[in-house]
Order: C-alpha cells, then structure tokens, then sequence
C-alpha cells in the first residue's frame, strides 16, 4: 500500500465508500481508536460556517503563526492540489507525507467503510500529532455535528455565519442549519459567532452547554472609517481590547474580526502592530483573488472567487458595488447543479454587464445551456462555453484595461482559471514577458 503515489491513492479513495457524503461519526470513530488517535495538538480551534470558514481559518493562521507558534490547519475543498488540504508550520503536506498516513489509515480501518473526506480527515490528524504542535485550526467539511471534524473536541468553537447551503444534508431553515453548526461546541468552552442574527438553536445549544459566548455586534465588532477600519472586542477576562487604523483588506473584513476575537481570547501577546500586519498578509487563492494578467499586449484585472450560494453572492455583490471600475465588469461562471442558482444571479445581475457561462469536469455540475436560460430570463448578455479556458480566452480578447474579469461560482470553474493562468504565464515567459 506504502508504494501508492498520492494520485493513486485518491483514485482509490474514491472507490471506497457507495457515497461521497455519509455524516455520522461511529465508523470514524472506530478507525481513530484503531489508530490511537487522542488530541492533534493542545490548542484545537474548530471552525463552521455557510460562508467564509476558509478566510477565518487563514486569519487565524497567520495570527498565530506570527506568534511563533507552530501550527496545522486542515481545510477543504481543495483547488489545485490535494496537499493544499493539510498544512503544517504554513506549508502543504508533501506526497510522500499524505501516502505513509493514507496507508496507517488504510491498515486500520480493516472493513470498515470511510468516505474520501473520512479517511483525508483521519490521515491529517495522524500527520498532526507526530508534528508537534502547539495549535491546530479544523475547517469543518460539511454542517458540523456529523462531520469527520467534529471528532476533536474544540477549545474554541467558530461560526462565521449561518445561511442555506446543502440542504439535503441540513435542511432547508436557517434554524436547521444552526442547529448542525451548533454541534461543533463543547461544554464550558468558548462559542463565537459572527452571524448578526444567530437562530435561536444555537443560542438554546450554548445554554445547555453553558457555553462562554461571543457575538459579534454585542461581545466584538467591527468598524469602517474611509480607508481604515477598527476592532473592539473582549478578552477571556472580559477587558476589552482595541485595534484602530487597519488597512482595509480584500478578504472579508467580518472574518478577520471573528480571528481577531479568537485570538483574544487566548493568552497570547496583544501588539497592534504585529497583529495588524498578520491580517495584511494574509492571502486565500480563490477567493477574493486579485490577479494582473498580461495578455496579448493588454495588462488586465481578474477577480477569482469561489462564491458559490447566495449568501456568498450577495457578499460579493456588496463587495464590487463599492470598488466600482472605470470600465465593465465580464463574468465567467460556472456552478453544480445542487446549488441555488437563482440565489446567486439575482445577487449579482446588476454588477456583471456581460457572462460566460461554463460546463464544468464533473457530473454534478448545472449544464451552461441551462445557466444561459436562466441569465436570458433576466435581460443578461450571455453566452455558453465548452470549458472555462475558452470562455477566459473570449473575455480577456474583449476586455479592456479599464474592465474586471469575474471569475467565480464553482471550486472547479475557479480551479480551471488558475490552471488556464499558469500556462499563460508559462508562456508570458517563454516569449521574455513578466507578469
């Protein structure tokens, strides 16, 4: 099993289980005492959320790695690489690393059937605990109560917000889907939340659990003052803590306050400068991704961003409505078929002025023509493309300096323009040019 390379093993990761998603933690379980799985580091950060756990979790990563501490996080899904999952001391797990602990996982398991993410899971906690660390950040895959992540118990349990998404999984109800995210907390500890409107499961499951919680609006919040904006928040003590002047930040600034308030709340050092200068820094690919590209003579801008219901929509929407660009903006877009495709166009239709729209590589994705008819209803411009490299190729060849390119919906349509631009900028070098 050892001599498996990595791709090998996915493939046959995918093999494994009659369905990709199958919550519940007995048979997880099972496997993690085989492996003599306890806790992947002393500080264990747990995060939820319909939108903007991969933001919060990146915060938080560079908050603490500024610290000096060493620290893992587990995220998913993944873009490019499967590596990106699992990161230690801020760098990808390398394949030969992921394939010894596939292998441990694969040798305990025995006939016990795990999902793909089960066994990703279980294999970056086997990684974790020989790592060392001092604090590991856990992305919840899938609701909260149920998923393969919700094995650890949390020190620190984070909501980033509450809206629909995976309905067959969590309903179709603000209050269900609260109800699943409240899983992730524990007796006693420290519950955040940044929904302004938390349901009312949640607030009865942190009273049962006598949960120390944090809300943003009441405990912490945020402010925007022309250019900068400002935290206040509290510590473990209840004292409160401030950080003015901040840079504005292309990632989501209610993401970066719930990190902020996180991290106060561990006895850690409080320096302003040090604090803010983690947040500047810290990037997600795909998502609220600014890229330069030159083409064909032209220096253009693209926005990649894998916003893909309508509470990602609607952010995004807000986001381009207040950085207006001196010319339009063209959209390339592709999206699975179990989302809310209504949700989302209607949320953006008024800052796209041209589509294309795309099929995507995988048998779960919305077909283009279906998504051009839904555009056509609305008075869009649009057309259908093949593939995403095709329609990048159509709107970088009408776009102009003064236009943004908006790439976003689907992980595999923003996956697509990040592989269509490194052969660009493969070739951009070939012919003496510089991005």
């Amino acid at each position: 099993m050892t001599q498996r390379a990595l791709a090998d093993w996915l493939s046959y990761l995918e093999q494994l289980h009659p369905s990709a998603i199958d919550m519940g933690l007995q048979r997880v379980q099972q496997v993690a005492t085989q492996l003599g799985l306890s806790r992947p580091a002393p500080l264990v950060i747990t995060v939820t959320g319909t939108n903007g756990k991969g933001s919060t979790c990146a915060f938080l990563e560079s908050l603490l790695l500024a610290q000096g501490l060493k620290v893992a996080v587990y995220s998913s899904p993944h873009l490019l690489h499967y590596n990106e999952r699992v990161r230690i001391a801020g760098v990808d797990a390398t394949d030969a690393e992921l394939c010894v602990a596939f292998a441990e996982v694969e040798r305990a398991r025995a006939q016990i059937s795990l999902t793909y993410f089960e066994m990703g899971t279980l294999a970056a906690f086997w990684l974790f605990e020989r790592a060392a660390l001092d604090a590991v950040i856990l992305e919840v895959g899938l609701g909260g109560r149920l998923d393969a992540v919700n094995l650890i118990d949390a020190d620190l349990a984070l909501i980033t917000s509450i809206g629909l998404d995976h309905a067959d999984w969590l309903g179709d109800t603000r209050e269900s889907v609260a109800f699943e995210k409240a899983g992730i907390l524990r007796a006693g500890k420290p519950a955040l939340c940044g929904d302004l409107d938390p349901p009312l499961p949640l607030l009865e499951r942190v009273a049962e659990l006598d949960c120390p919680l944090f809300l943003r609006g009441r405990d912490y919040d945020l402010t925007i003052d022309g250019a900068v904006w400002s935290w206040r928040g509290l510590n473990a003590r209840g004292e409160v803590l401030q950080l003015d002047a901040l840079p504005l930040l292309d990632l989501p600034l209610e993401n970066a306050a719930l990190a902020v308030q996180a991290y106060a709340l561990l006895d850690l050092p409080w320096r302003p400068v040090q604090l803010a200068a983690a947040l500047a820094a810290t990037r997600v690919v795909g998502r609220l991704d600014r890229r330069q590209l030159h083409w064909q003579g032209k220096s253009l801008t693209l926005l990649l961003d894998v916003g893909h219901n309508p509470h990602a929509a609607e952010y995004l929407a807000q986001l381009l409505a207040s950085r207006p660009v001196p010319g339009k903006r063209l959209a390339v877009f592709g999206l699975l078929a179990d989302k809310d495709l209504s949700g989302v166009l209607n949320a953006l239709r008024d800052e796209v002025q041209d589509w294309a729209v795309v099929n995507l590589p995988t048998e779960r994705a919305r077909p283009a023509a279906e998504i051009k008819a839904a555009l056509l209803n609305l008075g869009a411009q649009v057309e259908a493309y093949v593939d995403v490299a095709a329609a990048l190729q159509v709107q970088c060849a009408q776009a102009t300096a003064d236009d943004e390119i908006l790439v976003f919906g689907s992980f595999y349509c923003v996956a697509q323009a990040l592989e269509w631009l490194a052969c660009v900028a493969a070739q951009e070098v070939g012919n003496g040019f510089a991005r």
